[in-house]
């Protein structure tokens, strides 16, 4: 099989690149800069060659997708900044890259009659309740901009293809890009106390495991939504920090805080982030190891 990866200057792309790498799959990696940007930890620079990519361009991703000829699309490429979505000056655009994109994608996958492989988020629900979301639940209800645009992302895909696998991740963190991790760190060396909200519940995920997953899903047929982060359970942005600074030696106090008392972001955040992965294991797939397991091999992956 031959893959072409969009959004490998990001977390997921950079880490799906190199797993490709090291199953010796042909593969080809695509970003809208001018040549990759990215970490150079692994074997990307060498191994697979990287072509600019706007993938708001429809033209030009029906020319470079069909021919690369590709049996699989990995399409990590997105708008992520979820706060600056909501500016009205950026909100098109934000539309063209996650929704307008998506479908150039699927477009030309339809065209090429090849897969197509989709991350999406938690935040395509509104994050009430506390029971977690199904992956084929369709009652979805975003709160913000990024949202709202990923899940016209998600309904490109699904309403244009057949095979596809639309996967659906949260609190992502890699090596390859700025993370609530990063954050967290850089903060804990300058500041004896940080408050951290505890009442928004989900689970990380690590690019690395998340790489994985995706190339094992490409290797089947087993098409339709999935739900994918670390084992571990449910924990808060709280109790995140706390593993954090435990495991990385710091003595930072972290203090708890409501959403609504921390205040700062312009974006709403949905409470309830919980994300059923039963799915995976039903269809014969791997489960990511705990974000526990996954944090500490994070840790000694990364200079702080």
């Amino acid at each position: 099989m031959k893959f072409f990866v969009t959004g490998v200057n990001g977390q997921l792309g950079h880490d799906v690149i190199n797993e490709l790498n090291k199953r010796s799959y042909d593969c080809v990696g695509s970003d809208v800069s001018e040549s990759y940007s990215g970490a150079a930890d692994g074997s990307f620079v060498t191994a697979a060659p990287y072509v600019k990519l706007d993938i708001t361009d429809s033209e030009a991703v029906e020319k470079v997708i069909a021919e690369a000829e590709p049996d699989v699309v990995v399409h990590c490429a997105a708008w992520t900044a979820v706060d600056m979505a909501e500016d009205d000056d950026k909100v098109s655009l934000v539309r063209a890259v996650n929704a307008e994109g998506t479908q150039n994608i699927a477009n030309v996958c339809k065209k090429i009659d090849c897969k197509m492989i989709y991350l999406s988020t938690d935040y395509v629900f509104d994050g009430q309740g506390t029971d977690p979301w199904q992956p084929d639940c369709k009652d979805y209800k975003p709160l913000n901009v990024y949202g709202q645009t990923k899940l016209e992302g998600e309904l490109a895909v699904s309403s244009t293809l057949d095979k596809y696998f639309i996967v659906r991740i949260a609190w992502v963190f890699g090596a390859n890009g700025k993370n609530f991790i990063k954050t967290m760190l850089n903060v804990g060396k300058t500041h004896d106390t940080v408050k951290v909200v505890n009442d928004q519940i989900g689970t990380p995920t690590y690019t690395y495991d998340l790489a994985r997953l995706l190339v094992d899903m490409a290797e089947t047929e087993k098409y339709g939504y999935y739900h994918a982060t670390n084992e571990g359970g449910y924990i808060s942005w709280y109790d995140f920090t706390k593993e954090i600074y435990k495991q990385a030696g710091y003595k930072t106090n972290v203090i708890p805080v409501t959403t609504e008392k921390y205040g700062i972001s312009k974006a709403k955040r949905p409470f309830n982030s919980r994300l059923d992965k039963t799915k995976l294991i039903e269809n014969g797939f791997k489960p990511l190891p705990t974000w526990q397991n996954a944090l500490s091999r994070y840790l000694k992956e990364i200079d702080y």
